[in-house]
């Protein structure tokens, strides 16, 4: 299987190991509460982003993508765009029972987008095989909401400060900020055409 994979594939996986590296990177935050744990959790997932471009664009050049690279691609997706934001969204303070659904119901949303995606790419192909527009936003947009996250955790709104406070709703914990998610997720399903760059 190793010897398929041309360039862009190698890329791919820079993206899986980045999301992956960031899901380890919270969970260590979790357990020794060090702030740069949470810091690298929030920093690999731009170089995932940029690794995501740069496979597209690798292939594209090199006029070759392998049998597996559409699935590797979506895969790597999942966990740095759909996995990880969550745990990091987890590991902030979004752990009420709420929260966790809404972090649920947002990796979901991402997993039916890239599904929905692969489904329909021959169908929404031009001439030349190229995608022209995305069915509702893409998951890598979520690295948006690591970014407020990012300025959270710097402002020091996270944990028992976590910004907007928390709600109690009939014995369940809602914290606002975790609309953020739901926001993500419901565009990420909807059927807004968004220009493909």
């Amino acid at each position: 299987m190793i010897r398929s994979f041309v360039a862009a594939d190698v890329l791919t996986l820079g993206n899986g190991f980045c999301g992956t590296g960031a899901v380890l990177a919270a969970m260590q935050f979790l357990v020794t509460t060090e702030p740069r744990w949470l810091w690298t959790a929030m920093a690999l997932l731009p170089v995932a982003l940029v690794l995501d471009y740069a496979d597209g664009r690798v292939a594209r050049w090199r006029h070759r993508s392998s049998p597996l690279g559409a699935d590797l691609d979506s895969l790597a997706d999942v966990v740095s765009f759909g996995v990880a934001p969550a745990a990091i969204g987890f590991a902030i303070g979004l752990r009420g029972a709420l929260d966790v659904a809404i972090l649920l119901y947002f990796v979901a949303c991402g997993i039916s987008r890239l599904a929905r995606f692969n489904a329909t790419a021959d169908a929404l192909s031009d001439e030349s095989g190229k995608v022209k527009y995305f069915e509702g936003t893409p998951i890598p947009t979520s690295v948006v909401i690591v970014a407020v996250l990012a300025v959270l955790q710097a402002q020091s709104r996270t944990g028992a400060e976590l910004w907007l406070g928390a709600w109690s709703l009939g014995g369940l914990v809602l914290h606002p900020l975790a609309f953020l998610y739901a926001a993500s997720g419901s565009a990420m399903i909807s059927t807004v055409k968004v220009p493909k760059l």
